[in-house]
């Protein structure tokens, strides 16, 4: 493995100048908030690997290290043993430095402005950090007209797959449509890139595209070199608050267990009773992908109702339809959010309900004891199943999660017999197609999970 022994880097912008206490709080090693630092700055240095298993990049750089030294002019980063994808000609890749300095700059901001102030947060108060941690990032823009449309889908997908997603986002950028996604690769990368062309051609110079990531996802879904602005919410559900609070519109390409997270949370979010106010919502892939959305359409069905159809739209295909069907989307919420005096750029009015703000650790005793019973209201169902679906991501590919599956074995999901086969059989249908993890065939991979009725 090729590594960058020793370089140092200055931050971009005004991060050189930060405080004492900041300076040492990142640099000593026995800090917590370095090794947050340490572990997203490995990540975006690890950017095009395609290595998806986090305690195997800790690992292949357990020699890593950065910290802050103060110099006469600020201070510049100091980098042990980076990866060396990240530099050209022993120099760091503009793009990469970018990436560095918004980690740098939103940890320390959640730390010292955000979490300090903090103990028992209300909604309202979660709600207002997530919208603090976007406004000094500078992703929220009060003069824009709505035009930002969240991509969700898999970072491990075949080539058809990015090819469509790729297609779709060149419809988005000829629409000038901006794209916001979890910033990694596959169903991530694609609809950035293909919309950098469609700006291009349009002669677009202020495209936006929008990587929002967690400290606990980053290692395993690395920044794409699209990413042209990065933001670390401090955990998932901030993360997936600020999609939705940010987003205009949502498309859904084919994925695995984490995409299946994000449709339970924005499903649970649009079934609950205080929002009158839909969320346009489209899954779309290509025809190759019509039969795992029809999968996708029955299970939701089979956990929620066939009524949850009505939330989304299925688009097999036809990329300028998707396109198209987005802008249409796109203008009703800039109608809407006039009409009713709501911001374009943050959805205030959106309710999100505390069970979905307050984050959800993946310990064998929390998956143990999540409730998943069709007679329950179905946003709480709903969000449930977006808990028990966020353990399974953790056991596959977070850092935490491996240690405890490794430590405990496979997390137990107890909850009613026809909810848990219905798991059972997509998980059963991701494992099939290679969706749970990279480079894994359908023998070697090895269930996080054990389901018990």
């Amino acid at each position: 493995m090729n590594k960058i022994q020793h370089t140092t880097i200055r931050p971009l912008r005004t991060l050189n100048l930060l405080s004492q206490e900041e300076i040492q709080r990142i640099s000593n090693t026995s800090e917590d908030l370095h090794r947050l630092f340490r572990d997203c700055a490995l990540a975006i240095l690890n950017t095009d690997s395609h290595q998806d298993d986090a305690e195997q990049i800790f690992h292949t750089f357990a020699d890593f290290d950065i910290k802050l030294v103060p110099q006469s002019r600020g201070v510049v980063l100091e980098i042990k043993n980076a990866p060396a994808q990240s530099f050209v000609d022993d120099k760091i890749i503009r793009g990469i430095q970018e990436h560095l300095s918004s980690a740098l700059r939103d940890i320390i901001y959640t730390d010292f402005k955000i979490l300090a102030r903090q103990t028992s947060p209300t909604s309202e108060q979660i709600t207002d950090s997530v919208f603090m941690i976007l406004r000094n990032a500078d992703a929220i823009k009060p003069n824009m007209t709505p035009n930002l449309v969240v991509c969700w889908g898999g970072h491990s997908i075949p080539r058809e797959e990015y090819d469509y997603a790729k297609h779709v986002g060149y419809e988005l950028g000829l629409r000038n449509l901006d794209i916001i996604t979890g910033c990694g690769i596959g169903a991530m990368k694609g609809p950035m890139k293909g919309a950098a062309v469609g700006h291009a051609k349009q002669q677009i110079k202020t495209g936006r595209y929008i990587g929002i990531s967690e400290p606990g996802i980053i290692a395993s879904e690395s920044p794409n070199a699209i990413v042209n602005e990065l933001v670390i919410m401090p955990d998932i559900e901030k993360r997936l608050e600020a999609f939705v609070r940010l987003g205009h519109s949502f498309i859904v390409f084919p994925g695995g267990v984490g995409t299946v997270e994000e449709i339970f949370y924005l499903l649970s979010i649009l079934l609950h009773p205080e929002n009158k106010q839909g969320i346009p919502l489209v899954f779309a892939g290509p025809e190759s992908c019509r039969d795992y959305f029809d999968t996708l359409d029955k299970f939701l069905r089979r956990c929620l109702g066939d009524e949850i159809a009505e939330l989304y739209q299925i688009v097999i295909g036809e990329p300028e339809t998707v396109g198209q069907t987005i802008r249409d989307s796109v203008d009703a919420v800039h109608l809407a959010r006039r009409e009713s005096q709501d911001a374009y750029y943050f959805n205030w009015q959106l309710h999100i309900d505390p069970m979905l703000q307050q984050p959800f650790i993946p310990t064998h005793e929390n998956m143990a004891s999540l409730r998943l019973y069709s007679d329950m209201p179905k946003h709480e169902l709903a969000s449930n199943l977006r808990s028990a679906f966020s353990g399974i991501v953790a056991g596959n590919v977070k850092a935490f999660g491996i240690r405890e599956v490794a430590k405990h074995g496979p997390y137990v999901i107890n909850g009613e017999p026809e909810l848990l086969r219905a798991i059972d059989d997509l998980l059963r249908k991701f494992v099939r197609e290679k969706r749970m993890k990279l480079g894994q065939d359908e023998n070697a991979y090895k269930p996080c999970y054990k389901l018990l009725d």
